[in-house]
């Protein structure tokens, strides 16, 4: 059997695998300073809709979210219902005849 053979069947199996186990494995994000710590979190926020969820300590990882969005994000004012009429207004203007051109007829 070639190679592509074989790749395609191990891809095969391992998406039904992900398939399989998706539903067993979730990541939460815990809040570093959680009161009680894991076991209080668990408790509160997960074993009421997974009464068998389990975590294991060994996986747990430390790490810091930064929202790029929260802290650099500066929104810009949206146009006015006039300015954007305007602008509408602009380019069927601009795009008049333009259909005509590119079937080859004239557009009345």
């Amino acid at each position: 059997m070639d190679q592509s053979k074989l790749n395609w069947i191990a891809n095969f199996i391992w998406g039904i695998a992900d398939d399989v186990l998706r539903d067993l494995y979730d990541t939460e994000q815990v809040p570093l300073l959680e009161d009680g710590g894991m076991e209080a979190f668990l408790k509160r926020e997960v074993l009421p809709h997974a009464a068998d969820a389990w975590y294991d300590p060994e996986s747990i990882e430390t790490g810091y979210e930064v929202s790029f969005t929260r802290y650099f994000y500066k929104p810009q004012p949206l146009r006015t219902l006039e300015e954007i009429r305007a602008g509408i207004l602009a380019l069927e203007k601009e795009t008049e005849g333009l259909l005509g051109e590119i079937i080859g007829g004239t557009m009345r």
